[in-house]
């Protein structure tokens, strides 16, 4: 059976089928979206500043920008994955926005793990870790938007989910961790550098199968 065009009609369960994977990163991106209000809503209304918070006070544009571009990228690139829209004009437009706010998203990331004043239980390794991600991210945006350019469409979509799978780390990563923290409370560095690591891990190995699935 030929595969659908562009132009091929969706049919209802067709559009049914289509909602389960987008509506579930919808769903993990909630996580970081929320943190994320509840930040910039602590800085813009004054609240006190205190040994955990210090650092956004001190330095808030890089904090804001990833908030705010992290909650773009992460929902526009959530509806990206509903067959419909990547039918329509929707989709280019969408991935100009997407795109520049992804960078910004993973720029901003690398910034506040070697800017900032980290707690504690951040150590080096997970540092490295952040700054690694986040170069991958970045510079998986450049590599699909260029193959995009040259109409390349297979190795355009294998790393907008490479780098989709990144940005959304936050999100996997309360699954990973909050089963420790409710039971032990916060872990000690080495184990919540695994457990942070392991979010990441997860939606990369998820990204990679649906990599190679969406070939077949």
């Amino acid at each position: 059976m030929a595969s659908p065009t562009l132009s091929a009609p969706v049919r209802p369960h067709d559009r049914r089928r289509s909602w389960p994977v987008p509506a579930g990163l919808l769903f993990l991106a909630l996580v970081p979206v929320i943190a994320g209000s509840m930040r910039i809503n602590e800085l813009a209304s004054g609240a006190t500043v205190t040994a955990e918070n210090a650092r956004f006070f001190d330095s808030p544009v890089p904090v804001v920008a990833h908030i705010v571009c992290s909650a773009l990228y992460l929902v526009l690139g959530a509806l990206q994955f509903i067959p419909s829209l990547r039918r329509r004009r929707w989709h280019r437009f969408a991935g100009r926005v997407l795109v520049p706010a992804g960078l910004v998203s993973a720029l901003s990331g690398i910034w506040m793990a070697v800017g900032y004043d980290l707690p504690a239980v951040n150590g080096p390794a997970l540092a490295v870790i952040r700054v690694g991600l986040g170069a991958m991210m970045a510079t998986g945006l450049v590599v699909a938007v260029a193959a995009i350019r040259r109409r390349n469409v297979r190795v355009h979509r294998a790393w907008m989910i490479r780098s989709y799978a990144i940005g959304l780390g936050a999100g996997t990563q309360v699954f990973t961790l909050m089963p420790m923290m409710l039971d032990l409370g916060i872990p000690e560095t080495t184990q919540y550098t695994i457990l942070m690591a392991a979010g990441w891990g997860i939606n990369m190995v998820v990204a990679e199968i649906a990599i190679r699935r969406g070939r077949r």
